[in-house]
């Protein structure tokens, strides 16, 4: 096996500089980091990470707590966190809370009490004040992704705004007759995003002397099948149709593409299409969404939380950005 000695002497370099150099701590010159980064590849040398952890104390890796690992938004949100930690040298440790409260009590009382990270990010939990003392008390840098929490530094996007704009897209083209796609209760969970999309896009129809119609409400739970379902129920039944629908996510709207048209509905000519997401199927379906860049919030989250565990002072930003891309779903009344 490759030691340390043989890195240093390849590069012409103390072995203090070779650890300087591989753990990104300290000052090196970039020379001497290029020589030490050859030495170490030629040689095939890795830095043992219990050796490492002994050394400095840490443990080279973060927490990433996420309520979903089957969803196209958190999987993508998950990238973008994981691809920013390793390219900082560090590993991840997932933790996927479920429905099950013991399994997620277990996660706070017991697994993040183990030792084995440096820091931690949660992605859209909604934390209770138990779960966030917990979590102060390992005495840890931790980052959240979602609503504000006075206790924890937090990057938020406001959903109400998000479909608030959407909506606004669709009444802009003259829409009127609106149909909104949410989600079922037992959806509804942690922050209660759904019912914030609902909440913006009421507000919007309100804004512009729209009465909502129940009849335009349909749940569906944030899926491309759901959304279809939702979308036959509400163009298939009896009575006035929408001619524009919001959906609450890009995967629903782009069901309700599919369905309009298995339906014989012209999209966006009979009837216009906006989601909330920025799917990556998105610009293939030519969908008009709202595009909340889950990608760059987990690249943000990780970028905050090695700030923290590096001791800069960067403030870490409250809201993350969000933007209307408007494609081909949607159409002039």
């Amino acid at each position: 096996m490759v030691s340390i000695d043989e890195v240093a002497k390849l590069a012409g370099v103390s072995t203090a500089t070779v650890s300087r150099a591989l753990s990104g701590r300290g000052q090196v010159s970039s020379a001497s980091r290029e020589r030490v980064h050859s030495a170490a590849e030629k040689l095939g040398y890795v830095v043992s990470s219990r050796a490492s952890s002994l050394a400095s104390g840490r443990t080279r890796n973060v927490g990433v707590i996420v309520p979903y690992l089957d969803r196209w938004f958190f999987s993508t949100v998950l990238s973008g966190v994981t691809s920013a930690l390793m390219r900082a040298g560090y590993d991840v440790t997932l933790y996927n809370i479920t429905a099950d409260a013991d399994v997620r009590h277990r996660v706070f009382s017991t697994f993040l009490r183990r030792q084995r990270v440096d820091a931690v990010i949660a992605v859209s939990i909604e934390l209770d004040e138990a779960e966030t003392q917990q979590l102060l008390d390992l005495g840890l840098p931790v980052i959240a992704i979602g609503e504000p929490n006075p206790r924890l530094r937090t990057l938020t996007v406001d959903n109400t705004a998000v479909a608030r704009l959407a909506t606004a897209h669709l009444i802009g083209l003259g829409h009127r007759d609106i149909a909104h796609i949410g989600a079922n209760p037992e959806f509804d969970m942690d922050f209660h995003i759904p019912t914030q999309r609902r909440h913006g896009f009421e507000q919007a129809l309100q804004d512009a002397d729209i009465d909502p119609s129940h009849a335009f409400l349909e749940p569906a739970d944030f899926t491309v099948d759901g959304g279809f379902r939702a979308a036959k129920q509400l163009l298939g039944r009896p009575g006035p149709r929408p001619t524009a629908i919001f959906a609450a996510s890009d995967e629903m709207a782009i069901g309700a593409i599919l369905a309009a048209r298995d339906l014989g509905f012209r999209v966006p000519q009979d009837l216009s299409i906006v989601g909330i997401d920025g799917h990556e199927l998105g610009e293939f379906f030519q969908l008009t969404t709202v595009d909340q860049f889950p990608l760059a919030q987990g690249e943000r989250a990780a970028q905050a939380v090695l700030a923290q565990l590096d001791r800069a002072d960067a403030e870490t930003p409250a809201h993350l950005p969000f933007e209307l891309i408007v494609r081909g779903t949607t159409a002039r009344a």
